[in-house]
C-alpha cells in the first residue's frame, strides 16, 4: 500500500506540473494540477483524449469546491453534504481560475470529493485541486487496479500510487446543478432521485465525461445477449446473471448492482487478455438501480 513518502512525492509532481496516477473509490485517475493549463494538456496528450471531453476536478472538501465555483446554489450544497466524500460529481458554473482546458471550453466545471483515503491525502498534501479522468487510453476500459493502468500505458505510465482495488468500480454519477433543477449527465452508483436525465449533444463539447457513444471498451468485441444466446462463430467468454450457457470461459456476476459494478471492469480486463473473438454479456434488468451498469455496457458494445 501507499506510504507517506510516496504521497509527498506525488504531491510534489502535481505542484511542479507533472502527471500522477492515484486510486479513487470509483476508478484510478490520471491527475494533474487543475489550475495549470499546460499540465492539464499533458493528460489529454497521454490519453489521446479529444478536447471536447471535459475533466472532473477532484477537491479536498466543500470549501475548496466553492473556491472554484462562480455560483454555488443551495442544491449544490445539499448534494455535497449528502454525498461527499463519494462517487458523485457536481457540475456548476466555473470561476475564471479554472482553465478552459479542464472544461472543454465550457463555462461549467465538474467537482468531486473522492472517498478513497489515498486520494484525499494526496489532495491535502498537494494543496491544489487535481483534474483527473480515468487512467487509461481514451475510450478504452477503465482501470480498477494499478495493474490495469500499467497495461494501458506501459512504459509511459506516470508516477503511480497503488491503493489496491477500487471499491465502487464504475465512474462517478455526474449531476448538473442549474437554476431549473438537477440533471443527470452520466449515471453512476450514487442515485439522486430528484434529478432528470439529460442527453449529450453530438459534435459539441460535452458537459460531462463519458458521453461518447462508444466508450469504456475492451479491445475484444462486446456482444450484449439475453437468455444465454451466444454468438455462434468464434471463441469467446460470457458474463452471466440468470442464464447459464455452454460457454467454456464464463463468469457468473453478482445479483446485487453494487457488487456487479465492483466486479465488472475487472472481469472484462481478465477476459480481454485471453485473445477471444468476443465477450458476451447478459444485459442486466432495465431498472433504475442498474442504469449505470447498462449505460457502460451499451457504450462498450456500440
Amino acid at each position: 500500500m501507499v506510504n507517506k513518502n510516496e504521497i509527498q512525492q506525488a504531491a510534489r509532481i502535481v505542484r511542479e506540473g507533472g502527471l500522477v496516477v492515484f486510486p479513487t473509490e470509483t476508478v484510478y485517475g490520471l491527475g494533474a494540477n487543475a489550475l495549470d493549463a499546460s499540465a492539464v494538456r499533458k493528460i489529454y496528450a497521454l490519453k489521446g483524449r479529444p478536447a471536447t471531453s471535459p475533466l472532473i476536478v477532484h477537491v479536498a472538501g466543500i470549501e475548496q469546491a466553492k473556491e472554484l465555483a462562480a455560483e454555488w446554489l443551495p442544491e449544490a450544497e445539499r448534494l455535497a453534504r449528502q454525498y461527499w466524500p463519494g462517487p458523485l460529481t457536481i457540475v456548476v458554473p466555473k470561476k475564471s481560475e479554472v482553465p478552459d482546458e479542464v472544461t472543454a471550453g465550457l463555462p461549467t466545471v465538474g467537482l468531486r470529493m473522492p472517498r478513497h483515503p489515498v486520494a484525499l491525502e494526496l489532495l491535502r498534501v498537494a494543496g491544489v485541486p487535481i483534474a483527473a479522468p480515468s487512467a487509461n487510453r481514451f475510450m478504452q476500459l477503465s482501470p480498477t487496479t494499478a495493474e490495469h493502468v500499467r497495461e494501458a500505458f506501459g512504459t509511459e505510465t506516470p508516477f503511480l500510487l497503488d491503493g489496491g482495488q477500487c471499491e465502487v468500480g464504475l465512474e462517478s454519477t455526474v449531476i448538473a446543478v442549474t437554476r431549473e433543477g438537477l440533471e443527470v449527465l452520466r449515471p453512476g452508483m450514487a442515485e439522486v432521485s430528484d434529478a432528470v436525465s439529460a442527453g449529450a449533444e453530438e459534435g459539441k463539447a460535452h458537459r460531462s465525461p463519458g458521453q461518447h457513444q462508444k466508450h469504456y471498451s475492451p479491445k475484444t468485441r462486446i456482444v450484449l445477449v439475453s437468455r444465454g444466446h451466444l454468438p455462434l462463430e468464434g471463441k469467446g467468454a460470457y458474463l452471466w446473471l440468470d442464464y447459464n450457457s455452454v460457454a467454456t470461459s464464463k463468469q457468473r456476476m453478482p445479483e446485487k448492482p453494487e457488487e456487479y459494478a465492483a466486479e465488472l471492469y475487472g472481469a472484462l480486463h481478465k477476459f480481454d487478455r485471453e485473445g477471444f473473438d468476443w465477450i458476451a454479456v447478459e444485459l442486466p434488468p432495465d431498472m433504475p438501480e442498474w442504469a449505470a451498469i447498462r449505460d457502460r455496457l451499451v457504450r462498450a458494445a456500440y
